[in-house]
Order: C-alpha cells, then structure tokens, then sequence
C-alpha cells in the first residue's frame, strides 16, 4: 500500500511556482496494475519518485507498506567508481539477497560481458541501463514504479525486458506514469489522472482518459 495524506510539492521554476500535488489525498493497494495519465511537464516523475521516497513532499505524509522499487531506469545508487561486480554484490547486501545468486543473475541478463568486472564510469549509457535494470528484476518487489521515458537499452534487449517484467507482474503491482494512453493500456487494468494538483483514481483506463482529454 502507498498512501499519500494531504501531501503537497512544488517547485520555483522561471519564476513562477510550478504546483505538482496540492493538498492530495489518494491510496494505491497492492493487487491492481496503476496507470497515471498526465502532460509532459506536470511532474510526473517527482510523483513517482516520491512514491519512491527518492523526493520528499513539503507538506503532508506518505505511508508505504511492502516493498516499493526504485522507478525503473534511476541509477542513482549505481556508485560509479565501483566495478559492475561490486554495485551487485553492496545491493544485494541492502537487500539480504545472495550476493552470488544476484551477481550470476545480472551476469547472464545484463549481457556485457567483460565490463562486469570495470568501473560503471567506463560504461556506455545503454550499458548503464542494462545494468540497472538487471539489478531491479533480480529483486522481488510488491510495487514495481515506472516511468514512461525509461528504457533499457536496444530493442532486443527491450524485447527481452519486457518479457521479465511481465513475468513479475504476475506476482506484483505496477505504478506507471505516462502522457499517454495507448502506454498505460498494455499494462495497467486501472487508471489516475495528475490535473490541477490532484490525483484522481478510476476503475478503467476509459474513464481516466475522458477526463484527461476535456479540455
């Protein structure tokens, strides 16, 4: 369970005071896949990371139950002085996960070979992605959170990343945020709109998109 109580966030951005939550109140159970529809430039990421606890709301509560990932495609706890060898093995310590289970997991699916073994500095982006990636899904979560602009790297790998998050969504929860419809409905089988500060929730992915289409 996530629930946000009276939470508000927003920014200075040129000048002016950009309102991403104001006031919310809102939860989201374990058990039904959440797409969230909102424009390009509302905060859709500071959301989701909130969700996260990677970002703090200034006003407000936000109570999680189970275990939240990190939104897919943030690498912001890769140490890039570190060895792709040693990232694994310090999260799979956060996490009391095997160390030697994760590692030859990440191994088999980052698919890097060598650069395992080197500085994550030293790293293309796309390599970066695959590694962060395999981290995630060697890891069981209740809530999965996504952010439509992530991707893990080419479209052969992307083809194979899907097919391992379809597979834990099978036994998890997925929180996705998107500005677009046609996004959410390969995954989500219930929906919410980020307008005006508020989350609204609905039952169905048509009703959400009705509201997020009046104009």
């Amino acid at each position: 369970m996530i629930r946000f109580r009276n939470v508000s966030k927003s920014f200075w951005t040129g000048g002016r005071q950009k309102v991403i939550l104001h006031n919310a109140t809102f939860k989201v159970d374990v058990g039904r896949n959440l797409g969230i529809l909102a424009p390009n430039g509302t905060g859709k990421t500071t959301l989701i990371n909130m969700m996260a606890g990677l970002e703090q709301p200034d006003h407000g509560e936000i109570k999680r139950s189970g275990r939240i990932s990190w939104p897919v495609g943030y690498s912001g706890g890769i140490m890039p002085l570190m060895t792709g060898t040693e990232n694994i093995r310090y999260i799979a310590r956060l996490y009391d996960k095997d160390e030697f289970e994760m590692l030859a997991f990440c191994i088999d699916f980052a698919e890097i070979g060598h650069y395992i073994d080197m500085p994550v500095k030293t790293y293309s982006s796309g390599m970066k992605q695959r590694l962060t990636f395999s981290i995630l899904m060697a890891i069981e979560f209740d809530f999965y959170l996504v952010d439509e602009g992530a991707s893990a790297g080419d479209r052969n790998f992307n083809q194979k990343a899907s097919a391992m998050f379809r597979e834990r969504l099978e036994y998890s929860t997925l929180i996705m945020v998107s500005h677009s419809a046609d996004t959410l409905k390969q995954y989500c089988d219930s929906a919410a709109v980020l307008r005006d500060g508020q989350l609204f929730l609905f039952d169905s992915l048509e009703e959400a998109r009705e509201l997020y289409e009046y104009e």
